[in-house]
């Protein structure tokens, strides 16, 4: 793969970035549906190809682009999610333009705005730049908005609208934080492009203005946390699940999410490298555990399918979260696994649940009963992604799960508790729902389901596979980006 990576005109940092730029106006041009869905598959699919051979790249640490470690996994998790629901999403939407739901001009939209979403993400995983970084997560911001209210229901319109100005509140925020980022390192580093190098400030992290610092990072904190979907700045996070077409929720729950909060991790990273400092993780380990214990109660009261997974999402933030807080060797490498198992299962989930709607023609969970008995294949898929999403066994979020708590015990046994009774309450609510969706009576409508399932139980075999075994490529990547997160 190193010949190969050698022999190629770009770098594969390049194409990670030039595939979706060049996507766009493409995919805007052109309005055969068909034509414009394979293009999606095709470029997504070459973007993957592109992080992939990531993997076999040189690190490097430019002024704008930094690719070590860190980000690499992820750049390359987020490719494989954005091409398996650029598949997905191919069948999904197609149905949508059968029934009228969407328009060939929405669709033409649809499909540019989906590539540059997954360009903007890539440009924030792989951004040294501070300022860059922002700009990406600004940019995969307003064109997931524009996804969400694609249906143009005064519905849809209203979460659209939630969500952006809820997130350009919080983006703006982490704009705020940004700036004084760089203003505290420009006073050690020197003004210029180096003094919004993260590389640069972590090197600095010990000689920079602990006070100016803590407060940047406050900034940062809910700038970024609100796009983490974090409680208690999620409110858009529901509306924009429940409103928006079910690709763009398995990518914001699977993909978005993660991308905000690497930033945020970014930045964590330092603060611990300045002792006087406030203590991040402290203040992650509350958000987190607030976060889990508010979805946790409030997904026994949802009554829209989507939103049922938009706060699951949340509390597994909150997961992530916490297990970031702690910190540590072991700590760090359940939160990494579980972003990643999260990225997965809940991606898969979303694929089960857009074939479930269309089928019953149905979001209203009182009304999506007996799949077992209707959809046998669509039944076995679905309960499979919910029970790896409560981190039942042998699925991989058990095994992070099972980490995260043995390491809290020895470090944290009071919040411990907490984040167990989180746990085992999303389990119970989870669970409930699944014996109605699985084995009630059958009601409503029961149209055949046309899409491939293959997306759905790939993302489930993956996680399946990761419970019982992880290569050990991917547990020396966990381990080395644990250790430097401290």
């Amino acid at each position: 793969m190193q010949e190969l990576v050698a022999a190629l005109p770009l770098s594969p940092v390049t194409l990670v970035l030039l595939f979706p730029a060049i996507a766009i106006p493409v995919l805007v041009a052109i309005s055969n549906y068909r034509l414009s869905a394979g293009l999606n598959v095709l470029f997504s699919g070459l973007t993957l190809l592109a992080g992939v051979l990531l993997l076999a790249a040189p690190r490097i640490r430019g002024d704008f682009l930094i690719i070590d470690d860190f980000n690499i996994f992820l750049i390359v998790l987020t490719a494989f999610v954005g091409f398996t629901t650029s598949v997905y999403s191919a069948s999904y939407i197609g149905h949508e333009l059968e029934t009228g739901k969407l328009t060939p001009t929405f669709l033409r939209f649809y499909h540019a705005m989906y590539q540059a979403m997954m360009g903007a993400m890539n440009l924030a995983l792989v951004s040294n730049n501070i300022g860059l970084m922002w700009v990406g997560l600004e940019v995969a911001t307003l064109a997931t908005v524009m996804m969400v209210g694609i249906y143009r229901t005064p519905e849809a319109i209203e979460a659209a609208w939630k969500y952006f100005i809820l997130g350009s509140v919080g983006i703006g925020l982490a704009f705020f934080g940004t700036i004084l980022i760089y203003m505290v390192s420009s006073s050690v580093i020197g003004s210029g492009v180096p003094a919004m190098a993260w590389d640069e400030i972590v090197a600095h992290a010990g000689q920079l203005d602990p006070k100016l610092l803590s407060l940047a990072f406050v900034f940062l904190l809910v700038g970024y946390g609100t796009k983490v979907g974090l409680a208690p700045f999620h409110a858009w996070l529901p509306d924009a699940h429940a409103e928006g077409p079910t690709p763009i929720s398995a990518v914001l729950s699977g993909l978005l999410l993660n991308v905000a909060l690497y930033a945020l991790l970014r930045f964590k990273m330092v603060l611990a490298g300045n002792p006087f400092a406030i203590d991040a993780g402290a203040i992650l380990m509350t958000l987190g555990l607030v976060s889990l214990l508010f979805a946790a109660f409030m997904l026994y009261r949802r009554r829209d399918i989507k939103r049922l997974f938009a706060y699951s999402s949340i509390e597994h933030m909150g997961i992530a979260t916490f297990a970031f807080g702690i910190g540590g060797p072991l700590a760090n490498f359940a939160g990494l696994l579980h972003m990643t198992m999260h990225s997965l299962v809940k991606s898969a989930i979303f694929f089960a649940v857009g074939h479930v709607a269309q089928a019953k023609g149905t979001q209203r969970l009182a009304d999506i009963s007996g799949l077992s008995t209707t959809h046998p294949a669509l039944a076995v898929g679905f309960a499979l992604g919910v029970i790896a999403i409560v981190g039942l066994p042998p699925f991989g979020v058990f095994m992070s799960e099972f980490l995260l708590v043995s390491t809290a015990f020895s470090r944290q046994p009071i919040l411990t508790v907490l984040l167990v009774l989180g746990l085992l309450l999303a389990l119970g609510a989870l669970l409930l729902r699944l014996q109605d969706v699985m084995f009630g009576v059958p009601r409503g409508k029961s149209e055949p389901v046309k899409a491939s399932f293959v997306p759905l139980f790939v993302h489930l075999l993956i996680a399946l596979v990761a419970g019982l075994w992880l290569p050990e490529a991917l547990v020396r990547w966990f381990r080395g980006v644990a250790a430097l997160l401290g």
